[in-house]
């Protein structure tokens, strides 16, 4: 029993002394193409870590960062002593969840649509849904005016052509939410659909041959294979969405609504709140410190998560 024991792990540790050596004589082209990503991420945010002093400090432009008077946590007690503090963190963090919901939702329905037609279309298809991707938030607030204009917009012309009432979008807090989630998915569920179908196509299609020999329908494969083989892609993309959880898209909450002041408390978020803040008062050092408040809760939520996912199952987990 004992010998057995030996040779398995004698295997095991051989295995990995394999697996290493391949790893630095195969992956080579691989390290190269990751190097300027990891020198941008390098030189912009690791070696600009240390303006986070800035956060305890009174900055001032004439005394510069090591002149600036230290305040200690002054400049966190100014964000989180504002009435519109408990206001813009929940909106930042309700909006991020219902965003992953939706967008993972109709991420992984367009995924296995696509998966479902001929290559040819498929192509044209992810094509035609990634475009939005790289449209500028600026771009979409004029598209967004096209449509929820009170006098010439497409929609309240449609709703008087009907008989309907015509709606002033910009002044109704009530329909913003449904507005953002709709814009935030049309310009993510292509990039995400692409990620889950390369997911997809990934599957080994033996499964799926044996599944449909045995008689099973396609939902029944999506249910029973599908959705289990993708279930550490979404984890990982859910822990990475949880690190960004006290981070909102500025561009989506700020320009698609036009910045109408009646409906800052459903739209505001963090950034849009020290936006403004920074752009009123000019405190760059209370920026600096809501900017640190969300890097650490969001360097805590990915740690917590992942130690969570590693407790269910390891081979889901980051690290």
């Amino acid at each position: 029993m004992r010998q057995s024991e030996a040779v398995t792990r004698f295997a095991a540790a051989e295995g990995k002394k394999r697996s290493r050596r391949k790893f630095r004589s195969g992956d080579k082209e691989l390290t190269f193409l990751a190097l300027p990503a990891v020198i941008y991420i390098f030189i912009f945010s690791y070696l600009t870590m240390f303006g986070v002093i800035i956060a305890f400090k009174n900055y001032r432009y004439d005394k510069g960062i090591w002149g600036s008077e230290w305040v200690g946590l002054d400049n966190f007690k100014f964000f989180f002593l504002t009435e519109k503090a408990l206001i813009v963190t929940r909106n930042t963090v309700l909006y991020n969840v219902w965003f992953w919901i939706v967008t993972t939702f109709c991420a992984l329905l367009v995924a296995i649509l696509l998966n479902e037609i001929s290559r040819k279309w498929s192509k044209y298809y992810q094509t035609v849904m990634f475009l939005p991707t790289f449209v500028s938030w600026v771009v979409i607030m004029y598209l967004a005016q096209i449509f929820l204009h009170h006098d010439y917009g497409f929609v309240n012309r449609l709703l008087g052509s009907i008989g309907g009432e015509r709606v002033r979008w910009y002044l109704e807090p009530a329909y913003w939410p449904m507005i953002l989630t709709l814009a935030h998915l049309w310009k993510s569920i292509g990039f995400s659909a692409l990620v889950y179908y390369a997911g997809i196509v990934a599957i080994d299609p033996s499964y799926y041959e044996a599944a449909r020999m045995d008689g099973a329908t396609r939902f029944q494969m999506v249910r029973k294979i599908t959705i289990p083989m993708l279930a550490p892609l979404i984890t990982i993309l859910l822990i990475m969405t949880i690190g960004s959880m006290f981070r909102g898209d500025f561009g989506l909450h700020f320009f698609v609504s036009g910045n109408s002041p009646l409906l800052y408390n459903t739209v505001d978020i963090i950034d849009t709140f020290v936006y403004r803040a920074l752009s009123v008062s000019g405190d760059i050092s209370m920026a600096a410190a809501v900017g640190l408040y969300q890097s650490l809760v969001g360097f805590v939520l990915v740690v917590a998560a992942n130690y969570t996912v590693r407790k269910i199952n390891e081979e889901n987990s980051l690290w």
